[in-house]
């Protein structure tokens, strides 16, 4: 989401503290230029405090934390990640201070991810590997009942840039895409269906019509526990659910229920609440899930992307202009 400034603004002094390569690194002194340029390690606190004293700008690789809303210049914070929940609370609104994050650098990975995850589920791949190790031909009961993803319906909850990736997969592999968002806006080639919270219309036709629904949404105060245990009574019993977002976007206690009970057919999960997942936690255990440790595989151009969010928010920044991947109230989170 974008949010607009009060007006144009100079830049005096960014602090940098992104792990780059010194032609990356190069990059953004040039955009920032002729504004201070200060480099610090991620980790090197006495350099980062120093810096906070003097820089108006600052770019990072955490959340933000205490050091920042008390840095008497800060005026903008970009964090070099994707979700922003932990930064989303109220000190920053009240501050004033703008923060941005790099959404959208990992989208089409993470849209991969998604899918690996509900192939994984369509095919078994769990008990497959087994048999593999065990160099065991065949043997999985009912597997000829088995259904490709072609042809099925794939529902996604959250539509910025992650969401449209998987939409444009579920396409590629001949599935109807019904697609639940914030803002309305127009319906774009790879969404059959678009549902929109600010049209007041409901999830519940995306939860009763989808064969595999995967998240895209961003975790707030609107979205936290959005799936329990009524999401998962309207789904159908042979749907997999597919969670990319933040884990507490869903429900886990009804969550394992669900999936005990074969209310629902399965769950692929890179992201849990809370992380790391608990030992104790009888998610591990159950036949019908697959667990992936919040951990995808980079874009070869991912960081090349996060500079080029940066840059342009560099110039948008100086013109008064919307910033990309803005913090606004509507992202606020304050339940986690």
């Amino acid at each position: 989401m974008n949010v607009t400034n009060p007006g144009p603004r100079e830049i005096y002094v960014v602090l940098s503290a992104l792990p780059y390569l010194p032609n990356e690194i190069g990059q953004l002194r040039r955009a920032f230029a002729p504004a201070e340029f200060i480099e610090a390690f991620p980790f090197d606190d006495d350099a980062i405090a120093a810096a906070l004293n003097r820089a108006d700008v600052a770019l990072l690789t955490s959340d933000i934390d205490d050091r920042h809303l008390s840095a008497p210049n800060l005026r903008w914070v970009h964090c070099d990640k994707a979700g922003l929940d932990r930064s989303a609370r109220h000190a920053i609104f009240e501050r004033g201070l703008i923060v941005t994050g790099s959404a959208g650098r990992s989208a089409p990975a993470l849209a991969q991810h998604g899918f690996y995850l509900a192939l994984a589920l369509t095919f078994d791949a769990r008990h497959l590997f087994e048999r593999q190790a065990a160099r065991q031909w065949g043997g999985i009961p009912g597997y000829e009942q088995r259904l490709a993803l072609h042809g099925k319906t794939l529902g996604i909850v959250g539509f910025g840039h992650t969401g449209h990736e998987m939409a444009a997969l579920g396409k590629a592999f001949g599935m109807r895409v019904i697609a639940y968002r914030r803002r309305s806006g127009p319906l774009p080639p790879t969404v059959d269906w678009m549902l929109s919270l600010e049209e007041g219309e409901s999830l519940n036709p995306l939860l009763e019509k989808s064969d595999v629904i995967m998240f895209a949404v961003t975790l707030n105060d609107a979205t936290h526990h959005l799936f329990g245990e009524e999401q998962f009574e309207r789904m159908k019993g042979s749907a997999y659910l597919v969670n990319l977002a933040r884990g507490a976007v869903v429900d886990h206690e009804a969550l394992a229920r669900a999936l005990d009970e074969g209310q629902i057919a399965g769950a692929g999960l890179d992201v849990t609440d809370p992380e790391p997942l608990p030992a104790e936690s009888p998610l591990w255990n159950l036949p019908n899930v697959v667990i992936t440790p919040h951990m995808t595989p980079k874009l070869p151009e991912r960081t090349q992307r996060s500079i080029d969010i940066i840059i342009e928010n560099a110039g948008r920044y100086r013109r008064g202009e919307s910033m990309v991947n803005a913090l606004t109230l509507d992202d606020l989170y304050t339940k986690g």
